[in-house]
């Protein structure tokens, strides 16, 4: 009867995590020789009628942290859903170093090839430990068999320790997930996108509904990841933004309005006028 289980769940395993294998389109590395690690040309998305994105162009180089922002309707979202293949664009080319061109890709392979998506709401397992979580997440293989007789290697234990070192849950290991702050589910399924090793994490609206003290917990945690990976933060807050920017991208209407350093962009009459108004 315990077999019957394990099975299951390792065929529930499976369904989940089949996105995270290696994917064959990612055979050779990516290459960042000479470029950014994530190219985004003249990309535009029409819904409706309805002009998404404008023609929108940027590029992020690797080991950078920068920001996106904009007011509502800007065109953030549907820029990280082309990015992670969720959404194909009318016109435009998007990379991922020189050699992936990341419009031939799906979804799934997207995110086996490199590339992170936390979403605004955390999406852990609850009713597994914070442990339980990380150890699901890790690149491996997640097929049926070799999930229903696997075993952790130290080097791998040490891989989720180190993780849960670096997102502050070393202490909440055995916790169940449900029982964590909105915070430390942040933080937790952060941790998760890192347990793939991913070289760009896109990052949304990470400091939303926390507190002062996991906000600024969260800016030192996207800090630290800098460099070791490319990190792109969409964020509202604009306090939170200041603590962390080291370049700044504004969106309006689809497109670029300005890019530079946080001072650049506060004193920028456009991005004034558009979105930051009183709070430049």
């Amino acid at each position: 009867m315990s077999m019957v289980r394990n099975t299951r769940e390792a065929m529930r395993r499976d369904r989940v995590f089949r996105f995270l294998e290696p994917s064959p389109d990612f055979a050779r590395p990516v290459d960042t020789s000479h470029g950014p690690i994530l190219y985004v040309e003249d990309v535009s998305v029409r819904f409706d009628g309805f002009l998404a994105l404008n023609q929108l162009t940027l590029s992020v180089d690797e080991g950078e942290l920068r920001c996106i922002i904009g007011p509502n309707g800007a065109g953030k979202t549907t820029m990280m859903d082309v990015i992670t293949g969720k959404t194909q664009p009318d016109e435009g080319k998007v990379f991922f170093g020189q050699n992936v061109d990341l419009l031939r890709l799906d979804e799934y392979e997207i995110a086996r090839g490199g590339i992170g998506r936390k979403f605004q709401k955390p999406t852990v397992f609850e009713a597994l430990t914070v442990f339980e979580n990380l150890e699901l997440s890790m690149a491996s293989d997640k097929r049926v068999w070799s999930t229903l007789f696997f075993r952790l290697r130290p080097e791998q234990r040490d891989r989720i320790d180190e993780v849960l070192d670096l997102i502050g849950l070393l202490e909440h290991h055995e916790h169940v997930a449900g029982s964590l702050s909105h915070g430390q589910k942040q933080w937790l399924e952060i941790g998760m996108l890192l347990m793939q090793n991913p070289r760009v994490l896109l990052v949304d609206e990470p400091v939303a509904g926390m507190t002062g003290e996991e906000t600024e917990r969260t800016a030192e945690l996207l800090v630290s990841l800098a460099g070791s990976h490319t990190v792109i933060v969409v964020e509202h807050d604009m306090a939170f933004v200041r603590s962390i920017a080291r370049r700044v991208t504004v969106l309006h209407q689809g497109s670029v309005l300005a890019e530079g350093s946080m001072s650049q962009i506060q004193n920028d009459p456009r991005v004034i006028e558009v979105y930051l108004g009183d709070e430049a």
